[in-house]
């Protein structure tokens, strides 16, 4: 009798242990979503006084993306030190779509950076538009 009920508790333990190794673990890393673009227009506009002054400048936005691949919230994260160049990223951001993030193959709503340059330089078009880079997962 002794030994069935060693077995039984071994079989619960065992049982156990890989329910929780089928349930848990670390779970799969989010994918960033990819910005779509939209127009050939650059969403951002460059404030006309900042460009008339040749200033330059980065203002990081922090979003959130839904699993639609839409922003639902955007902040700034890192201010350019400019209030214009932060209320046009803000502005700009606020209209942009997603390739949604995706945890495996499910869309996932998450939060993501992205940084806005204000570029005077080559890389800006010549309407002056600032320049985006693809987001980045947040923690």
């Amino acid at each position: 009798m002794k030994h069935s009920s060693v077995s039984l508790w071994l079989c619960v333990r065992l049982l156990f242990a890989g329910m929780l190794a089928a349930c848990g673990g670390a779970p799969e890393p989010i994918t960033p979503p990819k910005q779509l673009a939209i127009s050939a227009e650059s969403p951002f506009q460059y404030p006309e006084e900042l460009w008339d002054a040749q200033v330059e400048g980065e203002t990081m936005l922090r979003l959130f993306i839904t699993e639609q691949g839409a922003v639902d919230s955007v902040r700034v994260e890192r201010t350019s030190g400019y209030e214009a160049f932060d209320s046009a990223a803000l502005a700009g951001g606020r209209t942009l779509r997603f390739q949604p993030a995706r945890r495996g193959a499910e869309p996932v709503g998450a939060w993501f950076i992205l940084p806005v340059r204000f570029d005077l330089g080559p890389a800006a078009d010549s309407a002056g538009a600032p320049s985006t880079s693809q987001p980045a997962v947040l923690p």
